[in-house]
């Protein structure tokens, strides 16, 4: 019944758009008044100037993205994504290092890596890229990153020509893996970061940046990988769903990334582009183990046996996900499909908590113990356009076992989530494997020196099992760890999956070239076109 009321208000805010003459949306997600489209056909017809104009939910602080200066938390998403920035290795499609940046590597030993970079290539502020320009963009990256010290374990580096030599402070197996993630982007640090703006290697070159509006792009005339069709982009944050859709229906945009699955019936045509890929992105929930309420295990344990993973796919995921059992999806080698997890058992779940002490005296349907009732603070953000879906299905299915669960969808959630005095669970969208390597989401997640442990877990047989994980470089054995590690996780109720996403991106039907990737990371191409 819900989808039904949204698509009709979609269309009928279409038509009404329709009916004004192509006029874009007053809001403030929407706030140009003439049609992209329209002003694009204009250009092109009077000066062959290309403009593109891609509608984004995420490219926001909300989600750690307050500009595109990679060294700054997530934002090396944005740098990555939209074209600016390029890293030393690249993911294929089955998530398997190649050749970016760095033409060729060698493992000269356990604590040595030998890195040939690409010749004839510029920055966009004109300089030569070299290994010494490499070499200085990742040492500025250690010392102004959270998460990076950690994951590269980088002790020295020299710098010879076009030869780059990394010694690392003790065996560090998925050295390149972690190279690729969006905070290696390589950029010229002598050009600096006025407004959060760098400059990279990549076929486009920002010249405005406002986090949460907007962000201008004009192409690299000197790309060093092929030439970019598109002279003009513009990467709009539209957060609202329907604001999104209704932006794609008009014309205000041509591409859009982050729409809601109950609008792709409107795009399910000749008119539009669906590019869609499995990925790793999941949605799952972090127990909070300060919070009495969620340190209880008996909690943990029936909170995990009361959301209906196959439900919230099946109906609200309209399909475009995969019900998770663990922190990676079935498939891979240290896939979720090789774990043992909670299944769905309210009744189950009731037994639990009975046992636990926790009852329903009242006979309010609310559970309760030493006088407490049992209210679990459930806190989400909705840039993620499922993560309250998510949250009003979990609502009731908890309720169905004597829950009550107090929903806060903000997106001032990244600040609330450090107060773990102020909710219990949390549920976020991340990606588990953006590396190829199943070590990074237990050394950003999990581990007591992880830097985004958002629920102060803790496990002796993780912490024991990951000083194995990272000295091992036989990737067999890396998978099992990895299975190792996730029932650590699992057996404690630490962290509940609840799905992976099929990562979708929809454009006009002349854009070409915007196509899903299953890192989700390579929007923004010099392929990128529009007939």
């Amino acid at each position: 019944m819900r989808r039904k009321h949204i698509l009709a208000g979609i269309m009928a805010a279409a038509l009404a758009i329709g009916m004004l003459g192509g006029c874009g949306s007053s809001s403030s997600d929407a706030k140009n008044t003439e049609s992209s489209t329209a002003a694009a056909e204009k250009d092109t017809a009077t000066s062959g100037t290309k403009k593109l104009v891609i509608g984004d939910t995420t490219f926001n602080p909300e989600n750690a993205e307050a500009d595109v200066n990679p060294h700054n938390d997530y934002s090396g998403w944005a740098c990555i994504r939209y074209g600016i920035g390029e890293t030393l290795v690249h993911y294929s499609d089955a998530m398997e290092i190649e050749p970016w940046l760095a033409k060729s590597w060698e493992n000269v030993d356990e604590l040595t890596w030998k890195l040939t970079i690409q010749d004839g290539v510029t920055f966009s502020s004109g300089r030569t890229m070299d290994a010494e320009a490499v070499k200085q963009c990742l040492e500025h990256l250690l010392e102004n990153h959270d998460r990076a010290p950690l994951d590269l374990k980088i002790a020295s580096m020299e710098a010879d020509g076009q030869v780059l030599t990394i010694h690392t402070s003790e065996p560090r197996p998925a050295l390149l893996n972690y190279l690729g993630d969006p905070y290696a982007c390589i950029i010229d640090v002598d050009a600096g970061f006025d407004n959060g703006i760098v400059a990279g290697t990549g076929p486009y070159i920002a010249v405005d940046c406002e986090s949460g509006d907007h962000l201008t792009l004009v192409k690299n005339e000197n790309y060093w990988n092929g030439t970019p069709k598109i002279d003009e982009l513009t990467i709009r944050t539209i957060s609202d769903g329907s604001t999104l859709a209704n932006a794609l229906l008009s014309g205000e945009i041509q591409a859009a990334y982050g729409m809601a699955y109950e609008s792709y019936p409107l795009f399910q045509n000749d008119n539009y582009t669906i590019s869609q890929i499995a990925t790793s992105r999941a949605f799952f929930c972090w127990m909070n183990y300060d919070s009495p309420l969620a340190s209880d295990p008996a909690v943990r344990k029936a909170i995990a046996m009361g959301i209906d993973k196959e439900n919230f796919v099946d109906v609200l995921l309209e399909g475009n996900g995969y019900a998770a059992q663990g922190a990676f999806p079935e498939g891979f080698a240290f896939g979720g499909d090789q774990v043992t997890t909670e299944s769905y058992d309210p009744e189950g779940a009731k037994a639990v908590l009975e046992e636990a002490g926790w009852t329903d005296s009242d006979g309010d349907g609310i559970r309760e113990k030493n006088g407490e009732k049992l209210t679990i603070r459930w806190l989400t953000y909705p840039s993620r356009q499922e993560l309250p879906l998510l949250a009003e299905a979990v609502q009731a299915t908890l309720k169905d076992i004597g829950m009550d669960v107090e929903v806060n969808s903000t997106a001032d959630h990244n600040t609330i989530v450090k107060d773990r005095t102020a909710w219990d669970v949390y549920a976020s969208a991340q990606v588990a494997c953006p590396t190829g390597d199943p070590e990074y989401f237990f050394t950003v997640c999990c581990l007591d020196s992880s830097t985004k442990n958002k629920g102060n877990f803790h496990s002796d047989t993780l912490e024991e099992l990951e000083q194995q994980m990272a000295v091992e470089f036989d990737t067999g054995k890396r998978a099992e760890l990895a299975v190792q590690m996730q029932q650590a996780i699992l057996d404690d109720n630490g962290y509940v999956f609840c799905s992976f996403l099929k990562m979708s991106q929809i454009s006009q039907a002349n854009v070409i070239g915007y196509t899903a990737h299953a890192s989700d990371y390579y929007q923004v191409t010099a392929e990128l076109d529009i007939e």
